[in-house]
């Protein structure tokens, strides 16, 4: 893939879209790149997270306990959100259902682009923050019908 092939790529990315061609670009440069056979695994539940992955190419199974996949990411999904920004452990394995590739980007790349571009740090900050709320309200359903 070409630099503005992976900037296509990363610009469909949830987040990481919202950045700009420049911030992109910066991304898409400095990120690392890797393939995958299938059946190759990128990490495995319970990993130290230190990054987010952003799939090129293929097909990635995310398995929390060792079967059938929970879901399957596709080209221009984001995995790992969360390690873009904090210290976090893997929550599943993910591996490649079929040949597959990813663009993997960073904490201190991803920290670096957000301080660059504090628009794009705000847009992530506000969606971030709504999925956290809705989460909590959803446990406080989860907890009311328990009782």
């Amino acid at each position: 893939m070409s630099l503005d092939d992976d900037i296509a790529l990363l610009a469909r990315a949830p987040l990481i879209g919202l950045i700009d061609r420049d911030g992109l670009r910066l991304l898409a440069f400095a990120a690392d790149k890797r393939r995958l056979r299938q059946g190759e695994a990128l990490f495995r539940k319970d990993d130290r997270a230190d990054c987010g992955f952003v799939v090129a190419e293929g097909a990635i199974g995310l398995d929390v306990e060792g079967g059938k996949p929970v879901t399957v990411a596709r080209p221009g999904d984001l995995i790992g959100a969360a390690a873009l920004f904090a210290e976090t452990r893997r929550p599943a394995t993910a591996t490649a259902r079929e040949p597959a590739s990813v663009i993997r980007l960073t904490r201190p790349l991803m920290r670096r682009v957000l301080e660059e571009y504090p628009r794009a740090a705000a847009g992530m900050h506000a969606i971030l923050a709504a999925e956290l709320e809705g989460l909590a309200q959803d446990l406080m359903r989860v907890r009311a019908k328990l009782g």
